[in-house]
């Protein structure tokens, strides 16, 4: 079937508008000075570019063709400035295509009364480039004081190693390389542990660790060899984690027979709401983190088929 020069200039029309207000409510709605990120971003900005997309665009095939490229393209966008990871906006997608699927359709619908009404396309597309951006606007300014407070949350791994104590101790203070089988979120984006360093011993001793994408600086502020280390996060550089920080970890090491338990245990902070759809997520993804290091352990403290890794 012959597609028409109209309908195509129509996608075209309303695949820029979704692009431009896609990208503008992300600058709009995040909160200054925290990175904060609420249902405003994720629901409202999509509401908003959905509604302008169907006053633009004429045609079910066209609103729909405009609404995916326009998604697409401003992810796409966003991750090629390295403002967010392949894996944080695959997370993020059905919360935006909630809110981008509701905008469409409320939009149909206003656009069907405004007909009736006779109202020309011109009145229509002024109402939505001047009221969606009032809106983002306005739900940017009631979220700013529900936003200002960070999430702690805290996330705890246990692994049971077939080494002393003293070996796990010995390995945990530095990685030359870590190697493990990789969870499914670093195929996807995760930043994946490469290698981590210690310049010094006790407290004070300033720690280093490096991923394929970024590193972490961290000081030992807890110095209890060879059962307990602590640390403060002193600086995050990763990619598209602005968001996210690190607090502090802890290793605990406990004798058990011939082997040893090993509880890794990370403290987050998050700017992400609404925190009911975030939290599983951040959780699982530090989890993945800490899966994957206390596997590398599990491989350089275990011999060969004598492993007793139990990861909870």
């Amino acid at each position: 079937m012959r597609v028409s020069q109209s309908s195509l200039m129509g996608a075209l029309v309303g695949t820029l508008t979704g692009i431009v207000f896609g990208l503008g409510g992300f600058f709009i709605a995040e909160i200054p000075g925290t990175h904060a990120m609420g249902p405003v971003m994720f629901l409202l900005v999509p509401f908003a570019s959905g509604f302008a997309i169907s006053m633009v665009t004429r045609g079910k095939k066209q609103i729909a063709a405009a609404a995916i490229v326009a998604t697409a393209a401003s992810l796409a966008l966003l991750i090629a400035m390295r403002l967010e990871t392949p894996v944080c906006a695959l997370l993020a997608f059905p919360l935006l295509f909630a809110g981008l699927m509701a905008g469409i359709g409320i939009g149909v619908c206003f656009r069907w009364l405004m007909d009736k009404r006779g109202r020309s396309d011109l009145t229509m597309i002024s109402f939505a480039f001047v009221a969606m951006p009032l809106l983002i606007f306005a739900g940017h300014r009631a979220e700013v004081s529900a936003l200002v407070h960070p999430r702690r949350e805290v996330v705890t791994s246990t692994v049971r190693l077939s080494a002393d104590v003293n070996q796990v101790w010995a390995d945990l203070r530095s990685f030359d390389s870590i190697t493990a089988e990789k969870p499914f979120l670093m195929y996807i984006g995760l930043p994946v542990p490469v290698r981590c360093s210690t310049q010094g011993n006790g407290e004070g001793a300033k720690r280093t660790c490096y991923f394929d994408h970024g590193y972490i600086e961290e000081t030992i502020t807890e110095w209890d060899p060879p059962t307990r280390m602590r640390l403060s996060i002193d600086r995050t550089n990763l990619p598209g984690r602005h968001w996210l920080g690190f607090e502090t970890a802890e290793y605990d090491l406990r004798a058990d027979g011939e082997g040893t338990i090993l509880t890794r245990v990370t403290t987050i902070v998050s700017n992400l709401y609404p925190s009911w759809y975030w939290r599983p997520f951040e959780r699982w993804g530090v989890a993945c983190e800490h899966e994957y290091i206390l596997g590398d352990l599990a491989n350089r403290t275990s011999p060969p088929g004598s492993r007793d890794h139990a990861a909870q």
